[in-house]
């Protein structure tokens, strides 16, 4: 497994799936959510409007992934998983873990061969970004120590929208900044 860490817009990373820090009503937000709607454009919220018509009418929880096309992006999916909100109490990290084990699982069932993934709940929902980088960094090499006989992913992008998330990122990856891991591609 490759792991990468970009300083940049997860809406233009080239990877097979884009997650989605998303907001539980699956019909857009602020920040990454609102984001990734915009640039994927009318479809994707389209297709957010019909789970919620069907699947999912009462939005998705926090910690649990879904899939949908992606519009526009240059991505194939986008996994949406709402974060827990540190604001309104939900304080267990077990759920974040949730957000980051369970968004790989459903990239790896949609036989996706890359995932990038922002800061879940770093941002408008009061997760500090080095709390976030620690749950990822421990959950994504746990998934991957029980998964990488049987999953097609072999790429993980981690997108900093900021610099303290992309020191947090480096520092609980133990990946130093090198100029070569900003080159974008499949």
């Amino acid at each position: 497994m490759l792991i990468e860490i970009v300083r940049g817009d997860i809406t233009e990373q080239k990877v097979d799936a884009i997650v989605n820090a998303a907001n539980p009503s699956l019909l857009g937000g602020g920040g990454v959510d609102d984001a990734i709607h915009v640039a994927a454009g009318p479809s994707l919220l389209a297709e957010c409007r019909q789970l919620r018509a069907t699947s999912h009418p009462d939005g998705l929880a926090s910690g649990l992934a879904l899939a949908t096309g992606a519009g526009n992006l240059p991505a194939r999916w986008v996994i949406h998983t709402p974060g827990p909100n540190r604001h309104v109490g939900q304080v267990n990290p077990k759920t974040l873990e949730k957000c980051f084990s369970n968004s790989l699982y459903v990239a790896s069932r949609l036989g996706a061969t890359s995932i990038a993934f922002p800061a879940i709940g770093a941002g408008s929902y009061g997760w500090s970004p080095e709390d976030v980088a620690s749950i990822a960094a421990r959950t994504i090499h746990e998934w991957f120590g029980m998964y990488s006989h049987s999953t097609s992913i072999h790429r993980v992008v981690l997108v900093a929208f900021n610099d303290e998330v992309e020191t947090a990122f480096r520092k609980a990856f133990e990946t130093p900044r090198v100029e070569s891991q900003l080159v974008h591609g499949p």
